[in-house]
């Protein structure tokens, strides 16, 4: 599965295990749990439901080829890079306490690409 950002560029993929996030430069920079997205420092990034990554505050960061329900409008895709040799995964710091889930906008996050998973 494919993270598309707001300009339409193939930021991010999910690995076959359906858990951890890499770049394409095969750098790990996050993982899922539940519906959670987390980073391996353990905070907690945003929200991925129904195809969209949203911030912390609800806002639109990433979107996938399966993106349903509300959200901005979404740019026509670009096409994906290769993806580069994996770098081995980062041990997993504890989680910090989950946010509140916050309203779900229709507006894309002020967090570019990358600059979501460097929080």
């Amino acid at each position: 599965m494919t993270f598309y950002d707001s300009h339409g560029k193939a930021v991010a993929y999910l690995d076959n295990d359906e858990k951890h996030i890499f770049l394409y430069s095969g750098k790990p920079v996050a993982y899922l749990h539940d519906v959670a997205v987390y980073g391996f420092n353990g905070h907690h990034l945003g929200w991925f439901q129904n195809g969209w990554i949203r911030d912390l505050r609800g806002y639109c960061v990433f979107f996938t080829e399966d993106a349903t329900g509300s959200g901005p409008a979404k740019p026509a895709k670009s096409a994906r890079p290769a993806k580069s040799a994996r770098s081995a995964k980062p041990a997993k710091s504890a989680k910090y306490a989950k946010h509140a889930k916050a309203a779900n906008s229709l507006s894309w996050s002020i967090l570019s690409g990358e600059a979501f998973f460097n929080q």
